[in-house]
């Protein structure tokens, strides 16, 4: 296995730890959820500084190492596993799990129960079957980067995760417009915008 493609399975493991978002609203229902994705915002909000800014880093690891060395070793050890994964865009902007979890605020609050599960599950599972596959298996590749096999990847996965939900049509389009927004990258960030489009999306379709 490359180290490009080990490194993409870590941020993607990582990635998936979105599945609590539905997890969670399937088991608890709309308001825990709220609440626990404002906390979980607020948080990764405050940390960012730390995570962007490396002297503000140097300055706590210095006083930690007073205190208790072992901690700063811990500190470390999580700063290079970080690292590992970042996006180059990352190092110096904002990074995907703030935008995710925005996005996941945003859906929670404005759609209905279906299409916020739908929409959260599909740009996770959805984003990491496209790269995983498209890493591995990807044999024709677009001019920006992405591959066939990685579009059909997400296309399929989205596709069996709406199905169940709200049913062929709506899966269809669903699939198809986070196919769309997944391919082509669209900004702020595709773990913003997968979300916020496809439950869009499907909330229009319901109106017809």
């Amino acid at each position: 296995m490359s180290t490009g493609l080990k490194t993409e399975l870590k941020r993607k493991a990582i990635h998936l730890t979105g599945l609590t978002v539905p997890a969670i609203y399937q088991l608890t229902g709309r308001e825990f959820t709220l609440t626990f994705i404002t906390v979980a915002f607020v948080v990764f909000v405050v940390l960012e500084p730390f995570r962007i800014i490396e002297e503000i880093r140097d300055r706590i690891k210095v006083k930690l190492r007073l205190i208790n060395p072992e901690v700063v070793t811990g500190i470390e050890v999580i700063e290079h596993h970080v690292t590992e994964i970042e996006r180059e865009h990352e190092q110096e902007g904002v990074a995907a799990h703030i935008y995710f979890t925005l996005a996941s605020l945003i859906v929670v609050y404005f759609f209905s129960r279906e299409i916020a599960i739908a929409a959260v599950t599909v740009a996770t599972v959805g984003d990491a079957v496209a790269a995983i596959i498209g890493k591995n298996f990807g044999r024709h590749r677009f001019s920006n980067g992405k591959s066939l096999e990685g579009s059909l990847a997400y296309f399929i996965s989205a596709l069996l995760i709406i199905y169940p939900l709200l049913g062929l049509k709506f899966a269809l389009v669903g699939a198809l417009v986070g196919t769309i927004v997944e391919f082509y990258d669209l900004p702020p960030d595709d773990n913003f915008s997968n979300q916020v489009f496809v439950a869009l999306s499907l909330y229009l379709f319901s109106l017809l």
